[in-house]
């Protein structure tokens, strides 16, 4: 098949690689962007993730913890400008859908959407979502919602720049203080800064390090073709274990370290120490705006131009 300048670009934004590069890599894998950046990641020519550029859509997350901090919940509303998300209409209405999902019993967004609208129940959430897009003038979308309730210990929140990070941290422990309450707002920080994708390497798909592994092994033996096995079982190895301090919350260096190596499960473990308590850290919430959603980039030039006939 016949791959386009436009393909090309569009592997080159999520993968860092070069422009012939990102096309050799779709011409052999026949267009398939996934099995394009596996290529790449094989050759040495990009890195394991899609470059965050994409993430474009406007919104707010907001989230929302009862008052004896057992419960909580980040929802995620979108609207199409910036501008939209920072009237205070649109933000008073994301508050509203915060306190209809923290007490919701809905399984999935469909059922959320259907149920009546607490705030006025002659309308279902989806019928005041349809109202409040006539009275804004601009397509607006709730895109997810998730609760946390942790009835050992506490939901620790965060919000970064106004609404646009939400972050939830799941904290089982036997003793609650203020000092145990700002450890779990810095691991908020923490997940808000450096976004990891599970809390401890125990949550990690088996599928995926099988995966991991295969293309690190790709890669390392493309990089040192006459290696033998236990020198390439050692780079895989290693690499690995790299990737997994990266993604894995409790093995990522704590962005507050003093000597810039100490973990998050060791910074867990010293306040749990000095205070005398059992901590643990069950799990998180992150949820950015729009997130995975690829906004469409209008050409202003292109349209006046199509406006004036030329």
């Amino acid at each position: 098949m016949a791959i386009t300048a436009k393909q090309v670009k569009e592997l080159r934004e999520m993968t860092g690689a070069g422009m012939m590069d990102c096309k050799k890599a779709l011409t052999a894998t026949e267009g398939d962007f996934d099995k394009a950046i596996e290529f790449l990641r094989e050759k040495g020519l990009a890195t394991a993730e899609k470059k965050a550029g994409r993430i474009a859509a406007e919104g707010l997350v907001k989230v929302l913890v009862s008052e004896d901090g057992s419960k909580a919940v980040a929802v995620e509303v979108n609207a199409e400008t910036d501008f939209v998300a920072k009237n205070e209409v649109f933000q008073a209405y994301v508050d509203q859908v915060a306190e209809q999902a923290m007490d919701t019993e809905a399984a999935d967004l469909d059922a959320f959407l259907a149920e009546p609208w607490k705030f006025d129940d002659t309308k279902s959430v989806k019928e005041a979502l349809a109202g409040q897009i006539a009275v804004i003038g601009e397509n607006m979308n709730i895109r997810r919602f998730q609760q946390v309730k942790e009835d050992a210990g506490f939901v620790a929140s965060y919000t970064h720049m106004g609404g646009k990070i939400g972050v939830l941290v799941d904290v089982a422990s036997d003793v609650v203080n203020d000092e145990i309450k700002e450890m779990a707002k810095n691991v908020c920080m923490q997940v808000a800064a450096l976004s990891p994708k599970y809390t401890s390497r125990a949550e990690v798909d088996q599928d995926y390090l099988a995966k991991e592994e295969e293309i690190l092994m790709a890669a390392a033996k493309n990089e040192k073709p006459d290696a033998n096995d236990k020198i390439i079982s050692g780079m895989v190895k290693g690499r690995l274990n790299k990737e997994l301090k990266e993604i894995c919350l409790l093995d990522q260096v704590y962005v507050k370290a003093e000597d810039g190596k100490q973990t998050v499960g060791k910074y867990v473990e010293e306040v749990a120490k000095a205070n005398g308590a059992k901590i643990t850290v069950k799990g998180f919430v992150r949820m950015e705006t729009g997130e995975g959603i690829e906004k469409k980039q209008d050409d202003f030039a292109a349209e006046v131009a199509a406006q004036m006939g030329m």
